[in-house]
Formats: C-alpha cells, sequence, structure tokens
C-alpha cells in the first residue's frame, strides 16, 4: 500500500510538469508532496482496520473515512465532482469512470484470502464513488494485479490474466510516450500504468517508468507502485524517505495497516530477484 503512496508523491512534481524521460529527481523535498491519491488510499486502508471480519460494515466505514480523512486535506487535488461528493451526505455513486478508482484500491490485496473475495471487496470500496462500469473495472484490474504479484505470480502470468479479463496490453512505453498526454479515466491511465510495472526492473525503476510516459504523473505512478511494491518490495531508504513526507496521522495509518497486513519484504538479489528478472525475459519475448 506504502507503494502508492510514494508513487503519488515523486509523482506529484511531474503532474502539471511532465518529464518523458527516466533520469529525474526522486525525491524533491521543495516540490513533492501527497496528492489526494495518499489520502484516500489511506482511507480505505483505515476503513479496513475499522471494520469487522466479515465486511459487513466495510461500506459504511469506506463512505465515513473517505469523507472524514479527506476533509483533513482540502487542497490535496480532489477532482470537482469528488470534492462535492466529500463535502456531501451522499454514500452512493455518482457514475464515475475516473483514474481515482484505481489509485486508492490497493488495500483490499492485502486483506482478501482469494480472487473472489478480493472482487468483492475492490466493488465495495469503488462503487461509493466510482460506480460507472468502466471505474469498478480499473479499480479491480488493479486490485488483481496486487494480489497476483503478492501471491507470487509471474509476469507473464499476471499480463495474461489481465488481457484476457480486462484491457489489451499489446504495446510498449516506448510506443505510446511520445503522444501520450493528460488521461484522467480509468480506461486510458490503467493499462499504461499495468505495462509500466512490467517492463521494470524493481520498485524505483516501476515508478520512473510510470512518470516518463507523462500525463497524470502522480496517479499513474501510485497505480504502478501499488503493484510493484507488491512484487519487489520497498527499500529501506525510499520507504523510509517516503514517510518523511507524511504527516503523524497519514503514517499512523501505514504503521497499523503493515502491522495487520505485513508488506511484500524487500530482498535485494534475492532468488524471488531472480525470478522477477526471468520473468522480465519471458515477457520481453511473448
Amino acid at each position: 500500500m506504502l507503494g502508492a503512496v510514494i508513487g503519488d508523491i515523486v509523482g506529484s512534481k511531474y503532474e502539471w510538469h511532465n518529464i518523458k524521460d527516466k533520469s529525474f529527481e526522486f525525491f524533491d523535498k521543495k516540490e513533492c508532496f501527497f496528492t489526494d491519491d495518499s489520502v484516500m488510499t489511506l482511507a480505505i486502508a483505515k476503513a479496513f482496520l475499522e471494520s469487522k471480519e466479515d465486511f459487513s460494515d466495510l461500506h459504511d466505514n469506506v463512505v465515513k473515512y473517505m469523507k472524514e480523512i479527506g476533509r483533513h486535506y482540502p487542497d490535496c487535488g480532489y477532482g470537482y465532482l469528488f470534492e462535492q461528493w466529500i463535502h456531501s451526505e451522499m454514500e452512493s455513486g455518482y457514475y464515475s469512470c475516473g483514474n481515482g478508482a484505481a489509485m486508492r484500491v490497493s488495500a483490499c490485496a492485502y486483506v482478501a484470502k482469494d480472487l473472489d473475495e478480493l472482487k468483492k471487496l475492490s466493488k465495495i470500496v469503488t462503487e461509493v464513488t466510482h460506480n460507472h462500469p468502466e471505474g469498478l473495472k480499473g479499480a479491480e484490474a488493479i486490485a488483481v494485479c496486487i494480489f497476483m504479484a503478492l501471491h507470487k505470480k509471474s509476469k507473464v502470468e499476471i499480463k495474461k490474466f489481465i488481457e484476457e479479463n480486462y484491457y489489451n496490453l499489446d504495446f510498449t512505453l516506448k510506443d505510446i510516450k511520445p503522444n501520450y498526454k493528460f488521461e484522467d479515466l480509468c480506461q486510458g491511465t490503467v493499462p499504461p500504468a499495468i505495462v509500466a510495472f512490467l517492463e521494470s526492473n524493481n520498485y524505483e525503476d516501476a515508478i520512473r517508468n510510470a512518470i516518463s510516459i507523462g500525463g497524470d504523473s502522480d496517479t499513474l505512478a501510485a497505480i504502478t507502485g501499488s503493484i510493484a511494491e507488491a512484487c519487489y518490495g520497498i527499500p529501506d531508504e525510499l520507504r523510509s524517505k517516503g514517510m518523511s513526507f507524511l504527516n503523524p496521522e497519514l503514517k499512523e495509518i501505514v504503521i497499523d495497516f503493515e502491522r495487520k497486513y505485513p508488506p511484500t519484504k524487500y530482498e535485494e538479489k534475492s532468488s524471488k530477484q531472480n525470478q522477477i528478472n526471468d520473468s522480465i525475459e519471458e515477457n520481453e519475448n511473448i
């Protein structure tokens, strides 16, 4: 889950000042900051922490904490309709298919016991705002990617499953980068974010891939980062720097969630990393 937050923070500098290159300062203390992507990711994590084991109250808690926590950060970059929702009494969606559905869903993959439960949880946390079919699809696709990565599925397996059930991924970042522009819908954001992960070698490389596309950089990097963390883990140095951008309220949610749902452990040059590299080579030969 922290993988999404770090991606958001690193990408925040480039959302309105795109860079089509992977060589950039990863953390800029003066210009990087957490946005609505981080706030809503953590609001959903908080909702899971406060919900019953059968998730019968998850919908209500998602609404509660998205509004409660969201109102603490009025200037973090909400879209117009979402901001109206936060300050309203609405508890149902407004038929959005925006990419906000996909950037905040990562907690579901850590909580779910199997794919069926994952899809159920993804729907609950998404439909409170993004109840358009494309919004639900985008969120579920990312939740599935994270879940599969957490359960040690290879990139080849992840790509195959997504293509058979959600999106065509038959393109490279090099193909789309020259003409890719700001896109705030799931259908224009989710596939490139997944490919940014598939073409990566480690967590940091995945974030650099996502930001180098251009477009909605913070959200792209948040989505890619959520999958990359599940696959590779996050190096301690990046984890520490990312946490330093959060205030005590948000840090506490990360700590509490990871205590209950431990993240993927980062292991440099491990057998797992060798397996990942093998998957990359297979992916390139598809």
